[in-house]
């Protein structure tokens, strides 16, 4: 979904536009993930009652007490697991158009929860997102003065009728929760790697961009009470299905192609410049 924006037009045209990526057809789907071995070691020695030893009651007492924790420790595992070389998961495309113009976030988050397995598509999700109601108000120029904040909420309208812009993690992170309670993750702010850690453990994820995967280049700002927020007209928000030493995969669901394949370093630049927003779940 990539926003845009022609300020000196009457309605301004913010949100998603289209563009050309090239689609990896041939990329294998993720394997699940190998069954752990567990070896219980449990301890096979007891005392030997033919032998003439005798024991108190706190001597036996302290037997039973270790039996159990040699138990307990040889049953035990480690769940952290190390990030694949490549990974790709199968997650089902979700185009926002035709009803939802700028809503590439909500879109977006759809294919993510269908694959989790919560019942939901983009319009409930168009009608549950929190919204920032403040009105556009523009400059006899055309310049925006003030309008709502992402942070808070979806800015505008989502449909195309009128102006619509974004919406960040938060509001999205409560979405989530509202479908998989406790289960939201927001991984914004964290390295790209942990990002990457998430997809290979088998979570597809929503993360901003452009809508050319680049560098925004479309700057614009307005107040938001006495806020002043600036940020890229030429956002857009896909999910992160896969990767490999050199590229990322993306659902896109402007473009409507699925395991879009994106250089690596071009990618990260731009979502990097988004402020590295990215959300899931577990």
């Amino acid at each position: 979904m990539k926003k845009l924006c022609f300020l000196v037009l009457i309605l301004p045209m913010f949100g998603c536009s289209h563009f050309d990526a090239d689609t990896n057809t041939n990329t294998e789907e993720k394997q699940p993930p190998s069954s752990v071995a567990v070896e219980d070691t449990t301890s096979n020695s007891s005392p030997d009652v033919n032998k003439n030893t005798s024991y108190n009651i706190n001597e036996l007492n302290e037997q039973v007490i270790n039996v159990k924790k040699s138990v307990n420790k040889s049953k035990s595992v480690t769940t952290t697991q190390r990030k694949k070389n490549s990974a790709m998961l199968n997650v089902v495309l979700i185009k926002q158009n035709p009803e939802l113009r700028y809503g590439c976030e909500v879109t977006s988050l759809a294919m993510v929860l269908n694959y989790a397995g919560a019942k939901t598509n983009k319009m409930d999700l168009y009608r549950s997102v929190r919204k920032d109601s403040d009105t556009l108000i523009k400059s006899a120029k055309g310049d925006i003065l003030r309008w709502g904040n992402p942070a808070d909420g979806f800015v505008g309208d989502m449909t195309g009728r009128r102006a619509g812009y974004a919406v960040f993690d938060k509001p999205m992170i409560a979405l989530i929760n509202q479908k998989l309670p406790n289960r939201a993750v927001n991984l914004t702010n964290k390295p790209f790697e942990k990002v990457l850690e998430h997809v290979s453990a088998g979570y597809p994820v929503v993360v901003w961009t452009t809508g050319d995967y680049r560098l925004p280049d479309r700057w614009e700002g307005w107040y938001h009470g006495n806020q002043y927020i600036k940020t890229p007209l030429d956002l857009h928000a896909v999910v992160l299905v896969g990767y490999d030493n050199n590229n990322v995969y993306l659902n896109d669901p402007l473009s409507g192609r699925k395991q879009v394949r994106v250089g690596k370093q071009q990618f990260i630049s731009s979502w990097k410049a988004l402020k590295c927003r990215a959300v899931s779940y577990h």
